[in-house]
């Protein structure tokens, strides 16, 4: 019997981690983004500067547009610029990816695209941080951007509204997009 019993708990054990998994802060956001599936939103400038001015005076506009068990698209509109989508990602490891893709007009890739990076903390359900990966990091000295090395992302989500931040240092910007009532829950 007690082999029986090492066995049980040895698989309760192994089986742990998964079920811990499903309720990880990534997984949570993750699932409360998808929630948003379908929804269009419209923000504003909360923090910034003034370089920031274009994005002041347009129409912000946000769609959670694609969504599945792995990937979420949210397309960003500022006034008639639609060349932004924030592309999030789940991975294998659990953790979550920010990737913004930038188009062209004609669709054609922009030269600056793809850049973001993965979480390496826990984060909340409200809340995750993506700081600058290798890659892009790589892209941006290529380009002569070097000053967004230090880039770190944020996507939070509460009950009233999502935000996207971008940090560095001598830099914030961030767009609050107003929830509809209960989208946020």
């Amino acid at each position: 019997m007690k082999p029986v019993l090492a066995l049980c708990a040895l698989l309760s054990l192994a089986a742990a981690p998964a079920m811990a998994a499903d309720n990880a802060p990534a997984d949570q956001f993750f699932a409360r983004l998808t929630a948003l599936c379908g929804k269009t939103l419209t923000g504003k400038v909360v923090e910034g500067d003034a370089s920031d001015e274009a994005f002041r005076k347009s129409a912000l506009v946000m769609t959670v547009a694609q969504c599945d068990a792995r990937e979420i698209r949210i397309p960003f509109s500022v006034g008639e610029d639609r060349s932004r989508t924030w592309v999030v990602t789940r991975l294998d490891d659990g953790r979550l990816r920010l990737k913004h893709d930038h188009r062209h007009a004609d669709g054609v890739e922009d030269q600056l695209s793809r850049y973001g990076g993965d979480t390496v903390e826990a984060g909340t359900a409200d809340l995750q941080r993506f700081p600058v990966d290798a890659e892009s990091r790589a892209l941006f000295t290529r380009l002569d951007r070097a000053v967004s090395n230090t880039n770190v992302w944020s996507l939070g989500l509460t009950n009233q509204a999502f935000t996207y931040e971008l940090a560095r240092p001598g830099r914030l910007f961030r767009v609050s997009f107003d929830l509809p009532p209960s989208a946020g829950r």
